[in-house]
């Protein structure tokens, strides 16, 4: 392990989350959002897989027998569909901590660019471990394609699955606090879904259902694209000149 290796896994986990937080902004960049708490709100969603691992490990151990037997290699559905609530979870709780109830936070397609930030400092933390184990080995081609796979699946999915609570959020931000909180959940059942499926896909159905996996990713993606356009469109039509 040296620190050349060291600064590969860290740019090329960086580099997929970077390119989409681009594209992100730039959808969004007639009402851009304070550089500063996008800084921390992706910083938020990094520092989070730190509190991932123990918890996703401990359901390795704790989870039924059955599961157990075959964790992590190849672990039951019981085991993914835990690892995608935890990760869900704690995104969402990252969010809301240190992000959502900023005043910077005051149109409804802020909550989907912020949720978003976040499950992008996610994504770039653990592509960082992903990444890392192939190039500590020497194996750097392999690397490569982990990270090239992982920009047009993982760090997507992660995206879009948080982006189902930042739509929640968005839609029913003018209701009641029971409404909205109402719709967060339904927002995390719709993530933790997403996540569950993606990953059981990939994981324990193999090859042939890896596209399926991109498929099921990016149909959600071009879906919340035209439903951030719908909402962009209900905030702003009134005020189709008004910048921050």
């Amino acid at each position: 392990m040296t620190p050349t290796t060291l600064g590969y896994a860290f740019l090329g986990g960086l580099l997929p989350s970077f390119i989409w937080l681009y594209f992100l902004l730039k959808e969004d960049a007639a009402h851009p959002e304070p550089k500063k708490i996008i800084l921390f709100a992706f910083v938020a969603g990094m520092a989070a897989v730190p509190l991932a691992l123990p918890a996703e490990q401990w359901s390795c151990t704790h989870l039924p027998l059955e599961t157990l037997l075959k964790c992590p290699s190849r672990p039951g559905f019981h085991i993914i569909l835990s690892w995608a609530l935890i990760e869900e979870v704690l995104k969402y709780v990252m969010a809301a901590a240190f992000i959502l109830w900023r005043g910077a936070v005051d149109e409804a397609p802020d909550y989907v660019v912020y949720m978003l930030t976040v499950a992008l400092g996610f994504a770039a933390a653990e592509n960082m471990l992903f990444l890392g184990s192939p190039l500590f080995s020497g194996q750097f081609i392999d690397g490569i394609f982990t990270d090239n796979v992982r920009f047009l699946g993982s760090t997507l999915l992660h995206a879009v699955a948080s982006a189902s609570i930042g739509f929640a959020l968005a839609f029913s931000s003018r209701s009641g606090p029971l409404v909205r909180s109402g719709a967060a959940a339904l927002g995390l059942i719709l993530a933790v879904a997403l996540h569950t499926a993606f990953n059981e896909l990939i994981i324990n159905q193999g090859a042939s259902t890896t596209l399926t996996a991109f498929f099921l990713v990016w149909t959600v993606t071009v879906i919340f694209f035209a439903a951030f356009e719908v909402l962009k469109y209900f905030q702003y039509r009134r005020l189709p000149n008004s910048s921050r």
